[in-house]
């Protein structure tokens, strides 16, 4: 049988988010025993699947019952009450670490 493990390459990069989100995310990713980054990258990932029927309205989600479960009981502990539609209502973060790169697009 073929190995399954595919080598990638990784780049550290650095991102601003809201504290409690991270303190769930970190929570959940040891929840699941995987990294920050891999837990990120699955999100990412699944977020790209769209449901099939359902194109630009949702998408696929990469958490089992027991894990959105995990996640219900960390959002609690880490008073994190913002739902999917809040992040649109943040402040914009254009300090230094959290750049706007949007209009340098072309460099890329």
């Amino acid at each position: 049988m073929a190995d399954s493990t595919r080598k990638i390459e990784r780049v550290q990069l650095g991102v601003r988010m809201e504290k409690n989100l991270v303190k769930v995310l970190k929570g959940l990713a040891e929840f699941n025993d995987e990294t920050l980054g891999e837990l990120l990258e699955r999100v990412v990932y699944h977020s790209f699947d769209p449901v099939p029927g359902d194109e630009g309205e949702s998408c696929a989600s990469p958490h089992s019952k027991r894990q959105l479960a995990a996640i219900e009981t960390l959002r609690s502990t880490y008073g994190l009450s913002s739902d999917v539609h809040e992040p649109r209502t943040f402040e914009r973060d254009l300090t230094e670490d959290g750049a706007d790169l949007t209009e340098n697009d072309d460099e890329n």
